[in-house]
């Protein structure tokens, strides 16, 4: 709709008075009869209709402050919009960051609450694997349990070997041939069990004998017959040391 000047004059209004463009500033001041020219920067036809407007009475004082004395405070106000402009922008800014870190905290949150279920699975998990352990070896003492009850052992079956030993003859190094016929008749008698002799013998074993069972390894240490041959050998009383000892003369 097309601006008219003299409707306008009619029924002024402030608002809609600031918001006029430079043309239709001129048909107002063309309406008023004022003296200016077209060419003129449109804040000075603006401050010509105002001061015009207010001495009629056409518009109330308030209407001084939209004058801009000269083109610095012109200018100055446009730096002051632009200056609002820059603020708001800003505030735009830090409304969209603080947006921005608020979504990162929570996101960050959300990993860290997810990082400690994956810990407590994960603990619950070793908690079950821990009680299943638990629950084996107990089924395992059970079962051992079992097995021995089931093993009805008479007191004749146990070797007392601590008990026993005192019974051991004592050994002597100028009489060693002698010696395991001796021992073995008193075991024999006595009825220990084999796996044993050797466990007796090395309670009594001196000298060379006491170096020679040491220094055997633990599955030839635990055999009588090997425990035997190793130390006659030692004080060569067997026949192939017999041999060695009658070639040397």
């Amino acid at each position: 709709m097309a601006f008219d000047a003299g409707k306008f004059l009619k029924t002024p209004d402030l608002e809609s008075f600031d918001n006029l463009k430079k043309e239709e500033l001129v048909l107002l001041a063309k309406e008023l009869k004022l003296v200016f020219k077209v060419s003129m920067r449109k804040q000075i036809i603006k401050n010509l209709v105002i001061d015009k407007l207010v001495d009629a009475e056409i518009l109330g004082e308030e209407a001084l402050e939209l004058k801009v004395e000269n083109i610095g405070a012109f200018k100055l106000k446009q730096l002051e919009l632009e200056h609002e402009l820059k603020l708001k922008e800003l505030e735009m800014k830090e409304m969209e960051k603080r947006k921005e870190d608020e979504f990162k905290l929570k996101q960050a949150e959300l990993e860290m609450k997810e990082r400690e279920k994956i810990k407590e699975d994960e603990l619950k998990l070793k908690e079950l694997e821990m009680r299943e352990r638990l629950e084996m070896e107990k089924l395992k003492i059970e079962m051992v349990k079992e097995e021995s009850n089931t093993k009805v052992q008479s007191k004749s079956d146990y070797f007392d070997a601590a008990k026993n030993i005192r019974l051991v003859p004592k050994f002597c190094e100028k009489t060693v041939d002698k010696y395991f016929p001796q021992f073995e008749k008193i075991a024999n008698n006595l009825k220990w069990p084999m796996p044993y002799w050797t466990t007796m013998l090395q309670s009594v074993f001196e000298g060379k004998a006491a170096e020679i069972y040491s220094a055997l390894p633990s599955e030839k240490s635990s055999d009588y017959d090997t425990v035997k041959q190793e130390i006659l050998k030692a004080y060569e009383l067997v026949p192939e040391a017999y041999r060695q000892k009658f070639r040397s003369l």
